[in-house]
C-alpha cells in the first residue's frame, strides 16, 4: 500500500470517528433534554418523588430507545441522522406533530395531577396494581416494537419523504402491517394511562390516535407516489396498523 492510499484511509477513519463522536453527543443531549422536560411534568405535578409509576414510565419509555440510539451510533449512523431531522416538507405534518406533542404532554401532566389529587380513585376506584404492571409491560413491548422497526428499516425517518436509494421494506413487522412504528406508538399511547394509574386520562391519550391516522394517510400518499413498488406492497399487505382491523 502506498503512502497516499494509507493517508486516505487514515483520513476516512478520522472522519468516521468524528462522526461517531458528534452523533453520540447529539443522542445524549437530545435524550437528556427529553428527560429534563418530562421529569418535572411527572413529579412536580404529582407532588412527590414516590410516584413509582412515573419512574417506571421514564425507564421503559426512554431507556430502550436511548440504548438503541447509542448502538446505532456505530452500527447505523444513517438511521440516527434521519431520525434527527425534524423539518417537514408538508406544513400539515408539522401541525400533526405539534398536536400530538401537546396531547401527550397534557395527558401525562393530567395523569400526574391525578396521582396527587386522586380523581380516578374518587370516581372509578383504585387502579389495581396488576393493571399498572400490565400497562408498564405494554410500554416496554411498544418500545421494543419501535426499535425492531428501526432495526429492520434504516429509512425510518421522523420526516415524511422518500430518499434516493430507498426501498420498500416487507420483512419483520412490515410483513404484518404497513406502518408498524405507528402501531407501536398507538400501543404506547393506550398503555400509558394504565401504567400511570389514571383511568380518567384515557380519553385524552386516545385523542392522539386520529392525529396519527391523519399523518399516516398523508404518508401513504407520498410513499405511493414516490417510492417504487410501494403500491404493490400495499396490495399484498392489506392492513395499516392492526392485522384484521385497519
Amino acid at each position: 500500500m502506498d503512502v497516499t492510499a494509507a493517508c486516505g484511509i487514515t483520513v476516512i477513519k478520522e472522519g468516521q470517528r468524528a462522526r461517531i463522536v458528534t452523533l453520540r453527543g447529539q443522542v445524549i443531549r437530545r435524550f437528556g433534554v427529553g428527560v429534563l422536560v418530562i421529569a418535572p411534568i411527572l413529579f412536580a405535578l404529582a407532588g412527590s418523588l414516590r410516584f413509582w409509576q412515573g419512574w417506571c414510565f421514564l425507564a421503559f419509555a426512554w431507556g430502550p430507545p436511548f440504548w438503541f440510539a447509542l448502538y446505532a451510533v456505530k452500527h447505523d449512523p444513517q438511521l440516527l441522522e434521519r431520525r434527527m431531522r425534524m423539518k417537514e416538507k408538508d406544513p400539515r405534518q408539522t401541525l400533526f406533530k405539534v398536536l400530538a406533542s401537546l396531547i401527550i404532554f397534557s395527558a401525562i401532566g393530567l395523569a400526574s395531577l391525578d396521582f396527587r389529587l386522586g380523581w380516578t380513585r374518587a370516581r372509578l376506584g383504585t387502579v389495581p396494581l396488576w393493571v399498572m404492571v400490565v400497562g408498564q409491560a405494554a410500554i416496554l413491548a411498544a418500545m421494543s416494537l419501535i426499535i425492531w422497526v428501526m432495526k429492520v428499516n434504516s429509512f425510518a425517518a421522523r420526516t415524511i419523504e422518500v430518499e434516493a436509494g430507498q426501498k420498500v421494506i416487507s420483512a419483520g413487522p412490515y410483513a404484518a402491517v404497513r406502518h408498524p412504528m405507528y402501531s407501536g406508538i398507538v400501543l404506547m399511547v393506550l398503555a400509558t394511562p394504565l401504567a400511570l394509574g389514571s383511568y380518567i386520562t384515557l380519553p385524552l391519550f386516545g385523542l392522539i390516535i386520529p392525529v396519527l391516522a391523519l399523518r399516516l394517510l398523508c404518508e401513504e400518499k407520498v410513499l405511493r407516489r414516490d417510492l417504487p413498488g410501494y403500491a404493490e406492497y400495499c396490495a399484498h399487505t392489506r392492513f395499516r396498523l392492526l392485522p384484521g382491523v385497519w
